[in-house]
């Protein structure tokens, strides 16, 4: 129902009218049109490589003259680029800073800068303030601002219409994949690598010529990814290919580093651009106070004037190889790097591999130069048609002079010379603008002379526009002479053979000794060195807790604890503190992460995950099963495991079996039955609800299992079965006759 609401405004009341609404029309009336914002307009690059945040910065540039003579102070370039950007002057000055040639995050940066602009790869070293920094347009923007005089691209209006901006930038290379790109929209992003700019060229010419060219080909030309913070790419033909193919996939990046003998340390020289300098250090630091780094005594940050270098300083007798590979495990060092070529093309967002951004690119760049090829022709055509009449003037020059002479209105010249010549308006007019110098034989004969090649320039632009053909003819012979330009070498090394540093184990690491780890019932665990573990220590436990589980072991095993929701939870004993018997210990629900009122009921250290093991699970329902631990055998190293076993009736007890050993079951009626594991049935299927083992009346349930070592009765074995479901016998402590057989024997 709508509602009427009143709303306090200054010096008047007015009435507002609030309605009901269902969300999916909020959704689609307020938040998707700021969610197509800024996919669209803000955070997504376009075919031409650029947000628009970049294309207003360069493109204000420009327009300053920037292309050519000194450089500017940032601050009056971000104030320029506010009559097309109005977010602020600080987010029109972080982005400047991305495009600098000193911020070294574009291995061709399209900002020639002078002062302190921070560093892609430190996340604290900032750059100065716009008033102190200078910068100005980089050679290279000549090749993304070339035609944008000549109505290569669509210019429109900025936010309060006051001037012109261009849609697009005419980059006469494929800029999207030579600049590295990266941005967050809503429900959607972008991570763009950087190639080389010259194997760039050549796959674009190769499609040029090829459009069916394959994403292997491709491969084969522009070979890997190219950052300007160099580093190594772990080259994964088949991983590298499926980026090429869909835009999306991951690959290995890894450092480079040198080791200095004399001085017994590693000299970091170059990083993965995914990272920073602190991030490396914080990680390192981090694992030497955790004891999982004992091999450095010393990390050192030493950029400098001679550019990027991270010191790691070794104890004696260290391996420098070891140690690398271990730190590319362990940090940043090495890291992976997510492709996600999400590009908006024609307004809408897609995820495209190279090839098809690459043809994409093409379409838009043949559109550019038609563009430019029809402005230069309509250009040639109206010089042509003004020198066809200056020609016509040449045949009789006095008698021009002799009309303007005696014509005695200014307004009727230009309709005398058009009747004395048979020439056109614009001709007359510009005729009519010659200087009187100018009107001589020998300034109109040179004029003249243009006409022949002016109508053979025209002629071949009237071919080029009608084939294709030699449209990508001009588009190869630019690529050529950018590529010849402005190519670079490859800053990123190729490590086709990545096998060269040993390989790391973790367990190498790991101090193994004996040990003693105790288990009780209400979930804490505790690893005692049995150095530390005197005879007869008593162990310290909360009130009414006790010790269900107890195994010695090695530091280098694996554990698992059986949950009371159906659930195993994995952890490797080296994980865990090790504990004084003095000590309450861990708790597993929170060392593990258990869910929320979930405990553990068992441990067990476990070495294999065999057909000839088993884990046997006793319920309420009286029933019981035995599964396999193969079925418990994982190729990842998950650390929790779901449906460990039914949950149709609540777990009793569970137990390893690793022979077979007796089981004592005992029901709420006072009732128990002894019998071997060999009895129950094995069944293949985690989830499986088992067989009943014990015969129940309604209403009754199991409390309590035990292995028969440690069932706290006498006489035993009057309970046992060998056929099973089997009633139990009624416990010996309840049982009258057997007390007054006891009585009567001690009288």
């Amino acid at each position: 129902m709508a509602k009427k609401k009143k709303v306090q405004e200054p010096e008047q009341i007015i009435e507002a009218e609030i309605k009901d609404q269902l969300i999916v029309d909020t959704l689609e009336t307020n938040y998707m049109p700021y969610a197509m914002s800024v996919i669209l307009g803000r955070a997504i690059p376009e075919i031409d490589g650029f947000k628009p945040a970049h294309r207003k910065l360069l493109y204000s540039m420009y327009k300053m003259g920037l292309l050519e003579g000194d450089r500017a102070k940032s601050s009056r370039v971000c104030g320029e680029t506010m009559k097309l950007n109005p977010h602020g002057d600080q987010s029109i000055y972080d982005t400047l800073v991305r495009l600098t040639r000193a911020n070294e995050a574009l291995l061709h940066p399209f900002i020639d800068s002078k002062g302190s602009f921070g560093k892609q790869y430190s996340r604290d070293q900032a750059p100065a303030a716009s008033r102190y920094t200078e910068c100005k347009l980089a050679p290279i923007c000549r090749e993304i601002l070339s035609g944008i005089n000549k109505d290569a691209v669509d210019m429109v209006d900025n936010f309060d219409g006051t001037m012109k901006e261009p849609v697009l930038m005419p980059t006469a290379f494929p800029n999207i994949l030579v600049s590295a790109n990266t941005g967050i929209a809503v429900g959607m992003a972008t991570n763009i690598c950087s190639f080389n700019l010259s194997e760039v060229c050549d796959g674009t010419i190769e499609l040029l010529k090829n459009p069916k060219t394959t994403a292997d080909r491709m491969l084969d030309i522009i070979k890997a990814p190219d950052f300007p913070l160099g580093a190594q790419c772990v080259f994964d033909r088949e991983k590298m290919r499926a980026i090429y193919d869909t835009g999306e996939g991951s690959f290995v990046m890894r450092s480079k580093y040198v080791y200095d003998k004399e001085n017994n340390c590693i000299d970091v020289l170059e990083i993965p651009y995914s990272t920073t300098i602190e991030k490396i250090i914080e990680e390192i630091t981090k694992g030497i106070s955790e004891g999982k780094i004992k091999e450095l005594s010393d990390v050192r940050d030493e950029i400098g004037f001679e550019g990027f270098r991270l010191t790691l300083d070794l104890k004696r007798g260290v391996d420098p190889e070891k140690l690398m590979a271990k730190l590319f495990k362990m940090t940043s060092l090495q890291d992976s790097f997510p492709c996600n070529f999400n590009v908006i093309i024609r307004k809408r967002p897609v995820v495209l591999g190279v090839n098809a951004l690459l043809l994409e690119w093409i379409d838009f760049r043949m559109d550019c130069v038609k563009r430019e090829l029809r402005f230069d022709l309509n250009a040639k055509k109206d010089k042509l048609h003004l020198l066809l009449g200056l020609g016509k003037i040449l045949l009789d020059i006095d008698k021009a002079i002799a009309i303007v002479r005696g014509t005695e209105k200014e307004a009727d010249v230009v309709p005398n010379l058009q009747k004395a010549f048979g020439i056109t308006e614009i001709q007359a007019e510009y005729v009519a603008e010659i200087k009187l110098r100018y009107l001589n034989r020998e300034y109109i004969l040179n004029r003249v002379k243009e006409i022949s090649s002016l109508q053979a320039e025209i002629k071949d632009l009237e071919e080029t526009l009608k084939s294709d053909r030699k449209v990508k003819e001009v588009i190869i012979k630019q690529l050529t002479e950018i590529k010849k330009k402005y190519g670079i070498p490859r800053k990123t090394e190729i490590l086709y053979d990545h096998g060269d540093l040993p390989e790391y184990k973790p367990e190498e690491d790991i101090e193994n000794f004996n040990l003693t780890a105790v288990f009780t019932r209400h979930g804490y665990f505790k690893k005692i060195p049995l150095t530390s573990l005197r005879a007869g220590e008593n162990h310290l436990l909360k009130d009414e807790d006790y010790i269900i589980c107890r195994e010695t072991s090695d530091n280098l095993k694996s554990v698992i604890f059986v949950s009371d929701q159906g659930q195993i939870y994995r952890a490797r004993l080296c994980d865990f503190k090790s504990y004084k018997a003095s000590d309450l210990g861990d708790y597993i629900p929170a060392k593990l992460g258990f869910e929320e009122g979930e405990k553990a009921v068992y441990m067990k250290i476990v070495d294999n995950y065999d057909e000839k093991h088993n884990m046997i699970y006793i319920f309420e329902n009286g029933k019981g099963v035995r599964i396999p631990m193969s079925a418990y055998e994982t190729k990842g190293n998950r650390k929790k495991l779901t449906g460990a076993y039914s949950t149709k009736s609540p777990l009793v007890a569970a137990f390893y079996e690793s022979e077979p050993f007796n089981i004592v079951m005992v029901s709420d009626a006072k009732r128990a039955i002894l019998f071997s594991t060999k009895l129950i049935p094995q069944k293949p299927t985690r989830t499986a609800g088992g067989v009943t083992l014990f015969s129940l009346k309604n209403g009754q349930k199991i409390v309590s299992a035990f292995r028969e070592a440690d069932a706290p009765y006498e006489n035993i074995q009057k309970y046992r079965k060998i056929k099973l479901p089997a009633p139990g016998a009624l416990l010996e402590e309840f049982d009258i006759n057997a007390q007054q057989i006891r009585i009567d024997f001690k009288d």
